[in-house]
């Protein structure tokens, strides 16, 4: 059999007529897949990288192959692909747009397996800055916006955020809504995964305002945007302890829409700055993504973290001091680690006050005042802009909203 195919490679190469040499080689092509023969597939690929084929017809006899590709069985599409693609990288010039369309398949195949990391891989592999073909930006976009998508199935914030980062650089002149969608959603996932919890919790909760329910061909339904609100609090309250969360906790807990959730309970209580209690900070564990239940250098969880500060900060408003024992006792750690925690949120200014080492006593500060002159100003700001609003209303000046 294997002569037979030597013998039809050999006598179709010496046909003159070019039209006549694709059709044989296509006749040839369709009885190797329906074979579903590796290593017979695999010398029909090197017959036609070789040099007895022409290039015009090398490229459409692979334009066809790469067509035909994800009908075949998936193991022989795999395999048969991998080798052409290894085989075809030291012409890859040549076959570009045929490169394209096998990477594209096998990683639709590796896809509908929930191989997320194997897909993306495949598709990184695409020449987006080729400068043999013209590749428009949307076109870059959308695929730096697919591999990023299917390396967070993975939860592969690294490998993920190089191709934000370069999709980046296009999505601030695209015009297409719906990748700018996605691209907003993957960078909010990074951020979370990444542990950069204010960030993602500000992006989530951005995109949980979007009030468009149909963006271009993509309907966005009210699930969406609850999940989406949910991730916004979880974040704020996963975030460090101070001034920038207390602010995003005012936002989320004014929003009505935050009164419906779940976690409702325990974002009224953080943000009202009362001491939470394990039974209530167990229950919320179970709420939480994977890696948001990790386990940080200090053996503290992400979340054991985030609630021994968000303790720390109620019970700042509570005591004028305490010494280290009571605080332990009261987050429910070791004095010496109380200490240090508090010490590492006073230097980053989360919280006021002041640590005697020598009588083992945290004095806390009282910052009503400074919070005062903030609403004060926020008050003065606000003033200031209905004056000249009314001044523009009295003069007949059109204020767009």
């Amino acid at each position: 059999m294997e002569n037979s195919f030597a013998g039809a490679y050999a006598s179709t190469s010496a046909i003159s007529d070019q039209r006549q040499k694709i059709e044989q080689y296509k006749q040839i092509l369709a009885t190797v897949l329906s074979s579903n023969d590796v290593a017979r597939a695999k010398q029909f690929m090197d017959h036609v990288l070789s040099e007895d084929v022409p290039l015009v017809v090398s490229r459409q006899l692979l334009q066809v192959f790469a067509q035909d590709l994800g009908s075949l069985e998936p193991e022989f599409q795999k395999e048969i692909a991998h080798y052409t693609l290894s085989q075809i990288q030291h012409h890859m010039i040549s076959f570009e747009e045929q490169v394209l369309v096998i990477r594209e398949k096998l990683a639709e195949l590796y896809e509908s397996e929930q191989e997320w990391s194997k897909a993306a891989q495949i598709l990184s592999g695409i020449d987006l800055d080729s400068g043999i073909r013209v590749i428009d930006d949307a076109f870059k976009l959308s695929k730096c916006v697919q591999i990023a998508r299917l390396y967070l199935e993975d939860d592969d914030a690294v490998n993920a955020e190089a191709f934000i980062n370069k999709a980046s650089f296009l999505v601030s002149s695209s015009r297409h809504e719906v990748l700018n969608l996605q691209y907003k959603v993957c960078y909010a996932r990074i951020l979370d995964l990444k542990r950069k919890f204010l960030e993602a919790a500000l992006r989530y909760y951005d995109i949980s305002q979007i009030e468009k329910r149909h963006i271009g061909d993509k309907e966005i339904d009210e699930e969406a945007l609850e999940q989406a609100l949910v991730a916004a609090v979880t974040c704020t309250i996963l975030a460090a302890a101070g001034p920038q969360r207390s602010r995003v906790l005012a936002t989320l807990y004014k929003d009505e829409r935050c009164s419906k959730l779940k976690i409702y309970p325990i974002l009224q209580k953080v943000y009202l700055e009362r001491i939470l209690r394990r039974p209530e900070i167990d229950a919320f564990y179970e709420e939480l993504k994977p890696h948001q239940k990790a386990l940080l250098p200090d053996n503290f969880t992400v979340l054991d973290r985030a609630m021994i500060e968000h303790n720390l900060l109620s019970a700042s408003k509570l005591y004028t001091n305490i010494s280290f024992e009571e605080l332990g006792t009261l987050l429910g750690i070791a004095p010496q680690k109380a200490e240090k925690v508090a010490s590492r949120m006073i230097c980053e200014d989360r919280m006021r006050g002041s640590i005697d080492q020598v009588e083992a006593v945290i004095h806390f500060e009282d910052d009503t005042e400074e919070l005062q002159q903030w609403d004060q100003q926020i008050f003065g700001l606000c003033q200031a802009l209905n004056e000249i609003l009314d001044g523009m209303a009295k003069r007949g000046l059109p204020i767009s909203a």
